[in-house]
């Protein structure tokens, strides 16, 4: 049996063990220290954020930033059906209701222009300036477009709709550090951006998120509810409900080390894209997941692709056998049994991205090798069907035939 070709892992080859080590040798090893205000300040310099605060992972950077932009219970935030379930988990953490919005088929991010016509045709804009869903009432606060897989979503159209409605937007770029959208990174074209370093991530410090911004109330009240809202460092006098949402020294400095590669990798995973581009180019049946226009640069965080109906399943069945790690695209939210009241509008690509895409090998350390090895597991799987179709066409005009046989002999 051949070496198993993981989904995607970590690449630990920087500064991670020594700048870990000064964390263990100086005692600063909770969540205060020098390397949580370094990877702040290294991941703000790179995104050309003003402010960064650094979250215990990408889910409590999403909660807390809707909390902060005033988020309230029994209001509305749009999202994708196409995302991990986090998103919407943190809308619900707000009381907050989701409505759920159609995936682009190309890109599979959210869907800009449905996004665009629900709210011009769904929603009104009250007395008090603010955008109202027509059937249920409420005020819709903020839309979280998610840039799903590192391909950045068509923010310029977001944006006008959104300012023009007083919509916050609450950028998901947990997927997409260093993904750029007309020369702007991802995770600035909000009013939030928030950022994931799990495990998986292009860059991990094993858990681990961030909320960036350029709004100076914003990261402060991030900063305060983050830390339990505690105002006093001497007394513990807390101001309202606060959060333990505090990222580690430790982890902050390997986060750091992290930041130092993160050019580099994103430079590996697409040379690697071209590379499963090139070779999945000889197979008509197979689409790799590609950026959308000329003026969007995607970090390529997972390599997805298309299959026609019914092969999603026994192909990930047949890969998964022969060594290769492959992942599902998510179920669509909005038909999981925990979302199915709430509100979706015109979703109609989401459940065919899920019953055609999957994941295939993606880490940054995948050597070219692999990527053939991929390829090529893919492309005998469709000889072994085109083979198993033709054998049972001519097992049919046999019994045909043995029928026809029969039935002059009788």
């Amino acid at each position: 049996m051949k070496k198993e070709i993981p989904i995607s892992t970590p690449v630990i080859r920087g500064n991670e063990w020594k700048y870990i080590k000064e964390c263990l040798d100086s005692g600063w090893v909770s969540s205060t220290g020098e390397y949580v205000r370094r990877f702040e300040s290294c991941v703000a310099g790179y995104l050309g954020s003003r402010y960064a605060v650094a979250t215990v992972n990408g889910t409590a950077a999403l909660h807390v930033s809707l909390v902060a932009c005033g988020v309230q219970a029994g209001e509305e935030v749009i999202v994708p059906a196409v995302t991990f379930v986090a998103t919407a988990n943190a809308v619900r953490y707000c009381n907050a209701d989701p409505v759920f919005m159609d995936c682009d088929p190309r890109t599979f991010c959210i869907d800009i222009k449905k996004t665009a016509r629900f709210l011009r045709e769904k929603t009104r804009i009250g007395n008090d300036g603010f955008t109202y869903n027509i059937r249920s009432g409420k005020r819709i606060a903020a839309v979280i477009p998610v840039h799903v897989f590192g391909h950045p979503a068509d923010m310029d159209e977001l944006v006008r709709v959104c300012s023009d409605r007083k919509i916050d937007i609450i950028e998901d770029a947990t997927e997409s550090l260093g993904s750029v959208y007309k020369g702007k990174k991802t995770g600035t074209f909000g009013r939030c951006g928030c950022l994931s370093f799990n495990g998986n991530k292009i860059i991990t410090t094993g858990g681990g998120g961030m909320v960036v911004t350029d709004d100076e109330k914003i990261a402060s009240r991030v900063r305060h509810l983050t830390t339990q809202a505690r105002t006093d460092s001497f007394e513990y006098y807390h101001d309202e409900i606060g959060y333990n949402y505090r990222l580690t020294n430790i982890q902050a400095a390997m986060g750091v080390a992290q930041m130092e590669k993160l050019d580099e990798y994103i430079k590996i995973k697409r040379d690697n894209a071209r590379l499963y581009r090139r070779l999945l180019s000889g197979l008509d049946k197979v689409e790799l997941i590609w950026e959308d226009t000329p003026t969007v640069k995607s970090n390529f965080w997972f390599y997805t692709i298309r299959l026609p109906r019914g092969c999603k399943k026994p192909l990930m069945k047949y890969l998964t056998t022969m060594g290769i790690q492959v992942r599902s695209v998510w179920n669509p939210i909005n038909t999981l049994p925990m979302y199915r009241r709430y509100m979706s509008y015109r979703v109609e690509h989401a459940v065919e991205v899920y019953e055609t895409c999957i994941n295939v090998p993606c880490s940054v350390d995948l050597k070219e090798s692999d990527i053939h090895r991929v390829v090529s597991t893919i492309a005998s799987f469709f000889a072994k069907e085109r083979l198993s179709r033709r054998v049972s066409k001519e097992q049919i005009c046999l019994g045909r035939k043995a029928v026809v046989n029969a039935g002059s002999i009788l």
